[in-house]
């Protein structure tokens, strides 16, 4: 799972795109018990998610018509410049030139050969999340694309990761996750899955999805459809991982909830 020391190519930022902040913040406030720590104009307003005093993410408005809603993944780097390089010596493209945020760090967006986009972050005084693997706070993150091989050798290429098959128990399904060079499998932090696999995120073209920890998913379910939002793909527990589903918020993000299983 993820590793809270946030070694280099590991997740360490997720943020959301909205085109109503302050409908998201009553949504995810209800779902999580997040709440919205509003920025200055000096950031453009790009504002923080909190819980309990620590950062489970950002949020900022993008116009409707401009962009869809959406979660962002960020990928940790000690040098952006050099990764923006490798991006595209890999076959990827930047969406804009690698850049400041005051000093809290910099960062960049990129597209991978498959069409998915993704964020990277190289940290100064801002080193990340403030919380991670709690209920309320980021777990995992999956990529839908389609073709998990070549994104693979991809992302090998750009941040040095590794991957795993992994085989679902009661199943002939084999499930890719990946790890940081230099670590073990138990410092997985995500999973690659061939989109024509999910057709329900099939529809939605290649993306980096989310995964948030829960008490209860089903409960979890219930109260993101009174909030407004929406079950994206019905609840199934996986044996030996836990209990996950996937859901819209009133906006069209989509992410998913979890559940884990107790490690052995």
């Amino acid at each position: 799972m993820l590793n809270p020391a946030f070694p280099d190519g590991a997740p360490n930022w997720v943020d959301l795109g909205t085109p109503d902040v302050d409908g998201a913040t009553a949504f995810y406030g209800g779902l999580f018990g997040w709440e919205h720590v509003p920025g200055g104009p000096e950031v453009g307003g790009y504002g923080m998610f909190t819980l309990d005093g620590h950062t489970t993410g950002g949020v900022m408005a993008v116009p409707e018509e401009q962009s869809s809603s959406a979660w962002t993944v960020y990928f940790q780097s000690p040098d952006i410049n050099a990764t923006a390089e490798l991006v595209t010596r890999a076959g990827g493209r930047s969406a804009f030139e690698p850049m400041d945020v005051l000093d809290y760090g910099r960062m960049g967006g990129f597209t991978d050969p498959g069409g998915a986009y993704f964020g990277v972050w190289q940290p100064r005084q801002n080193p990340g999340l403030g919380v991670i693997q709690q209920p309320g706070s980021l777990l995992w993150v999956e990529l839908y694309t389609p073709d998990v091989p070549a994104a693979a050798r991809f992302f090998g290429d750009v941040f040095g990761w590794k991957t795993d098959a992994l085989k679902v128990e009661g199943t002939e399904y084999v499930y890719t996750t990946v790890h940081p060079a230099g670590t073990g499998p138990e410092l997985s932090f995500g999973g690659l899955v061939t989109m024509s696999d999910v057709p329900a995120e099939a529809a939605r073209g290649p993306h980096w999805m989310p995964y948030f920890a829960v008490e209860d998913v089903a409960a979890t379910v219930d109260a993101a459809k009174r909030l407004g939002g929406a079950e994206a793909l019905p609840a199934m527990e996986v044996p030996g991982v836990g209990t996950m589903a996937n859901v819209t918020d009133p906006f069209g993000a989509v992410f998913a909830v979890m559940k884990p299983q107790p490690r052995q």
